[in-house]
């Protein structure tokens, strides 16, 4: 009992210092851009983190699983990932305030190219952790995951109050948690390898999964997921942007609201640990069409909130915004990842939930920022310094509707055209096949 005490809080650390490495610059990373006259430039920055996941996490994972134990290759990722980030701060900071896009851009690339396959390894790293320990994955890692979660909270709360969510300083934070858990996944225990697996080419790289796309039911839930996947990053690029920007207009400049952005949104973060515990509940009260039309309702009110609230007055806008954001990703993110697993036959579910993460964090995210970016806040918000920020509220307002009006109109064509299966049984994709392009569930909803 008191060593798996002791094994538990170990990995509690280590996922602390994972979520910490995102947490100190991936919802501020706005405000600092903005302040160097790269705020027409920020959609790149996190369309960039969108792009290299569509690769790098799947062949961090090849390597882990034939070669390199998991434990070795987290230490390695968040080594070269810590490097850079550093590099990225010295850079900024030896640029006087006149930093280059293509310098900033390369380095920050470079640095989460191997930080994104770090939140897979660690996973990974937890679960042979717990089954050496001869525990149940599924009843003791989401309390040791959440305190990922709270180690975001913390990494936000820490930029806040020392103003390094104005400056460079940020991602030199990073870059330093990120070496500490270099040095501290070397102390997990061995993950073993398997160098001469049979699996296919095609089965090693994950591309199996889209078998999946065979199924009606799936095909449909992949592409809703990869539409509801264009709102994911939004409010990480711009949040604390739009928010700070109250800064500048003499009505709300001395709030608490718009001098403390990043501590602000943490109420997001918050927000969502706690809803992971209603998910189940949801899912066998509402089921999986109920749970994932909320989510895309929560998205509406995430972006809507925002579009008429200030940190004055409306503060409270802004504040149920961030709760709803919990909803917003929970119930889509960790929701559909259970759907997937339940409909997915066995040999499938790792590849399949690759898939989900493509969809989502990788195409849809990446797109979404894309577009938000050149489309919608560029075209409505002024980043040149040239308009006040008073002036600029009307643009802020105007994109955030826009994007509540596509959540709005992915949630009604959800409720039209995705029909869910009548039971939540793990379907044989081998089965399902054998039905020629029908509804192998049997789908009536």
């Amino acid at each position: 009992m008191a060593s798996n005490t002791a094994m538990k809080t170990r990995l509690i650390v280590m996922n602390f210092l994972e979520f910490a490495v995102w947490g100190c610059y991936l919802v501020s990373m706005g405000i600092y851009l903005g302040s160097v006259n790269l705020g027409d430039h920020i959609f790149w920055f996190y369309t960039g983190q969108g792009l290299v996941s569509l690769f790098m996490p799947a062949l961090i994972g090849i390597i882990a699983d034939k070669w390199i134990p998991a434990q070795k290759m987290l230490s390695l990722c968040h080594g070269i990932a810590g490097i850079f980030m550093l590099l990225a701060g010295w850079y900024c900071r030896q640029s006087d305030g006149n930093v280059d896009f293509g310098t900033l851009f390369t380095f920050y690339t470079l640095s989460i190219a191997f930080f994104m396959p770090t939140i897979g390894l660690a996973n990974s790293v937890a679960f042979n952790a717990l089954n050496k320990a001869g525990l149940d994955t599924v009843t003791a890692f989401p309390p040791i995951r959440i305190f990922g979660t709270i180690g975001f909270i913390c990494a936000e709360l820490f930029v806040n109050f020392t103003n390094f969510q104005s400056t460079y300083a940020q991602f030199i934070s990073s870059g330093v948690v990120s070496l500490i858990l270099m040095i501290y996944a070397l102390t997990m225990p061995n993950c073993p390898v398997n160098p001469s697996s049979g699996s296919s080419i095609s089965e090693t790289l994950g591309l199996s999964a889209f078998k999946l796309f065979k199924r009606r039911t799936m095909a449909v839930f992949f592409m809703f997921s990869m539409l509801l996947g264009v709102c994911l990053q939004i409010t990480n690029s711009y949040g604390t942007m739009f928010i700070d920007s109250f800064q500048n207009i003499a009505e709300y400049a001395q709030t608490w609201g718009a001098r403390n952005a990043t501590a602000l949104t943490a109420i997001s973060q918050a927000s969502e640990a706690l809803c992971i515990l209603l998910i189940p509940f949801c899912l066998k009260k509402f089921g999986i069409k109920g749970v994932m039309l909320t989510a895309m309702m929560a998205w509406v009110f995430r972006f809507g909130f925002f579009g008429i609230g200030n940190t004055g007055s409306g503060l409270v806008w802004i504040i149920l915004s961030c709760v709803v954001y919990g909803v917003a990703f929970d119930f889509f993110n960790v929701a559909g990842g259970l759907f997937v697993d339940q409909q997915t036959d066995k040999k499938l579910r790792s590849s399949a939930q690759g898939l989900f993460m493509i969809m989502t964090n990788g195409i849809g995210a990446s797109v979404g920022t894309f577009l938000a970016g050149t489309l919608v806040v560029n075209k409505h918000v002024d980043m040149s310094g040239m308009t006040s920020a008073a002036e600029n509220l009307s643009g802020w307002q105007h994109s955030w509707f826009i994007f509540a009006a596509y959540a709005l109109i992915i949630s009604i064509l959800f409720i039209f055209i995705f029909k869910a299966p009548k039971t939540s049984e793990n379907i044989s994709l081998t089965k399902a096949e054998e039905i020629d392009g029908g509804d192998p569930e049997g789908m009536a909803q």
